[in-house]
């Protein structure tokens, strides 16, 4: 089993403590797994088997358990007097009313609740109604390229990891399956999932097609600017009219799915947030080629994918920053308001391609750390303060 070190950390630090613990994410990226692993870690550390209680409502040795009063009643007869009693609670969107269950165990003082559910119901904005001030949110997402190298023998290249990385797929169980085939066919099983259950039925949206095109328009174009009238426009000009406001809720609940995450932009100078034409980046680039095909393959786009999902699991804040004309990739902030910029490219080996990439950095003038990421594979490098280095090395936190 993979382990996750980064996201137990967070687990470890709020054990004990008076609070919910939400553990969100796109389907199939580890949650239930995660659960698994901290159980183990507490009973390496001398909890008693007893003192934890753990369900999942996706399986059908539980569905007598789906309503409140009945969960409540059945975990609170298992539960230690003397003891701290770990209760984990997976799939919990199953259970009929379960905030007034999860909360009835959460007052207890012997209790340390954990949960996860569906992302569509998580992260539409109920959760934060029904357990208002009362939870922390672990969000996770499919393996990093460091969990995803821990995986592999050593003898295996960084440079083939990485290949094998992006077009076979980060999510955990693509690691166990052995041919191209087998990951295509459960990546298919995947993306119906997520956008049958989490994205149609959650929005009812009655042109499944439709929706699915306007996926397509946006995996080809990750990395690139877009709006609802854009996507609007394409889809019209390809004969198939849609408006902007369904195509915005389609945008609604692709990114409440988590299947993609929207990017905004910032203005460096001005130091304001900007309203028009996000980027949008896919939870798992593995997807783009299950849907595209590899022909289409954007070497550049797919690196930067890879780089924005690395700077949020590392606790950043991340936007698309604008300088006068010129884009810097990413302008990130960590919870201290730090900011750093970084701009990603697939090689700067040639000289016109490099003042290209630090064109945008010379334009701001302020003090703040910057990166150039890149795959050549060099020793690093500084151009008056910023910081070029081998993106795979930046990835593997080196």
């Amino acid at each position: 089993m993979i382990q996750r070190p980064e996201y137990l950390n967070f687990l470890e630090e709020w054990k004990d403590q008076q609070i919910i613990k939400v553990v969100t994410g796109i389907r199939r990226c580890g949650k239930s797994t995660i659960f698994q692993l901290f159980r183990e870690k507490l009973l390496s550390e001398d909890i008693l088997p007893e003192q934890i209680i753990s369900l999942n409502f996706e399986d059908a040795d539980n569905e007598s358990l789906c309503n409140y009063k009945t969960l409540y009643k059945y975990v609170k007869s298992r539960m230690l007097e003397d003891r701290m009693n770990y209760i984990f609670l997976d799939e919990i969107q199953h259970v009929n009313q379960f905030e007034k269950a999860v909360d009835s165990l959460f007052i207890k003082k012997n209790t340390d609740v954990y949960i996860t559910g569906s992302n569509a119901y998580f992260m539409s904005g109920e959760l934060a109604t029904l357990l208002s001030g009362r939870y922390v949110a672990l969000n996770m997402l499919p393996l990093s390229f460091k969990e995803y190298v821990s995986a592999f023998d050593t003898s295996v290249t960084h440079e083939e990891l990485y290949r094998n990385y992006v077009y076979n797929s980060s999510f955990p169980y693509t690691v166990s399956l052995n041919n191209r085939q087998n990951i295509h066919i459960y990546l298919e099983g995947l993306f119906n999932t997520v956008v049958l259950n989490d994205i149609v039925g959650r929005k009812k949206i009655s042109d499944p097609a439709m929706l699915k095109s306007v996926i397509q328009f946006i995996f080809d174009n990750i990395g690139n600017t877009c709006s609802a009238k854009k996507i609007s426009n394409a889809m019209t000009s390809a004969g198939r009219k849609i408006s902007n406001h369904t195509v915005e809720n389609y945008l609604d609940g692709i990114t409440e799915s988590l299947l993609m995450y929207r990017v905004g932009r910032y203005d460096i100078k001005g130091k304001e947030h900007l309203k028009l034409l996000d980027k949008y980046y896919l939870a798992d680039v593995g997807l783009r080629y299950y849907l595209l095909g590899t022909s289409r393959a954007d070497q550049g786009h797919t690196l930067e994918n890879v780089v924005y999902l690395e700077l949020l699991r590392r606790g950043m804040k991340v936007y698309v920053g604008r300088v006068g004309s010129a884009e810097v990739d990413f302008v990130t902030q960590d919870f201290e308001g730090n900011t750093e910029n970084y701009q990603i490219a697939w090689s700067v080996r040639d000289q016109k391609t490099l003042e290209h990439e630090l064109g945008p950095f010379n334009s701001i003038q302020d003090h703040n750390q910057k990166y150039l990421l890149t795959m050549d594979n060099d020793p690093p490098i500084s151009y008056n303060g910023i910081r070029q280095q081998y993106v795979l090395d930046w990835l593997l936190d080196k």
